[in-house]
């Protein structure tokens, strides 16, 4: 994996912009999100996941955004998924996730059950595709069985809150649900992809290599499923937007462009030297 190839930087035309992981419970996030504006009345906005723990929250900042934004193309995260105790929505898994959707329908926000958008860039058009892919802890030593991956990471304490939170009802397992999303979102992408390139907006990573860059190896189990790890193959995709590792970073990994745009709590941005921007995707044609 290398670092990413250049980008447009004009400002005379529309971008591509993208985030995730805003987490606007923190009070310091909600100012950078407040911050966030369009800087060309066609600017586009990318939300890969984790605006907010509960439907409510979520829902205002998403319509907050898409006020500031010519379109707005979410896709969840696993915060977004979590059935808190203190939420007033009490849904779980699929039901969530479709009130989630019926949500940003209608504050005019695109899902990856909708139809896809098209970017039209200044040279050539993109396929712009959010999709609602999960993890099934695939991203573990295969010599390893879950069970006893498990029981690790909870020695360590090295676990996510979806162990107690996210519920994948109404499929027994994470697994049988992540696998159901996977099989789902091929059928589409084999369709759409044949004559226009993919930018691909995910929560989690596609394949493995950037979750060995966390700090711990036990908290790869919960960042996505090797069961993608081929698409950038088998489907013409041009970039990934991906986050939830909450490690921003531009890289290009088989020719395909890496995007990971979180924010991250406070305690983990304060530190950085760069200061939070939402990332440039690409540059486009303004419609006006």
């Amino acid at each position: 994996m290398t670092e990413a190839r250049g980008r447009c930087t004009d400002r005379a035309h529309p971008h591509l912009w993208a985030v995730s992981d805003l987490h606007v419970g923190h009070p310091a996030n909600q100012s950078v999100v407040d911050g966030l504006a369009a800087q060309h009345p066609d600017d586009w906005l990318l939300v890969a996941g984790d605006v907010a723990d509960s439907s409510s929250r979520t829902q205002e900042v998403l319509a907050d955004l898409r006020s500031r934004f010519r379109r707005v193309i979410w896709t969840p995260g696993n915060h977004e998924l979590w059935t808190h105790p203190r939420d007033e929505d009490q849904s779980r898994g699929v039901a969530r996730y479709a009130g989630l959707v019926d949500m940003c329908r209608k504050a005019d926000v695109l899902t990856p059950e909708d139809e896809y958008a098209t970017w039209r860039g200044p040279q050539r058009e993109f396929l712009v595709v959010p999709v609602h892919v999960l993890y099934d802890y695939s991203f573990r030593d295969p010599g390893v069985a879950l069970d006893d991956a498990l029981e690790a990471a909870w020695e360590a304490g090295h676990v996510f809150g979806d162990e107690v939170l996210l519920h994948p009802d109404p499929y027994p397992t994470r697994q049988e649900w992540c696998r159901a999303r996977v099989e789902l979102t091929e059928e589409r992408l084999a369709v759409a992809g044949q004559d226009r390139p993919m930018i691909v907006v995910n929560h989690y990573p596609l394949v493995e290599e950037p979750t060995r860059r966390m700090f711990s190896s036990h908290l790869a189990m919960w960042c996505g499923t090797r069961l993608t790890a081929q698409w950038h193959k088998r489907f013409p995709i041009h970039t990934v937007v991906h986050g939830h590792l909450h490690m921003p970073r531009s890289s290009v990994d088989d020719g395909v462009a890496i995007e990971e745009v979180s924010l991250g709590y406070p305690r983990e941005w304060k530190y950085r030297t760069t200061p939070f921007a939402p990332r440039s995707i690409a540059c486009g044609v303004s419609t006006r």
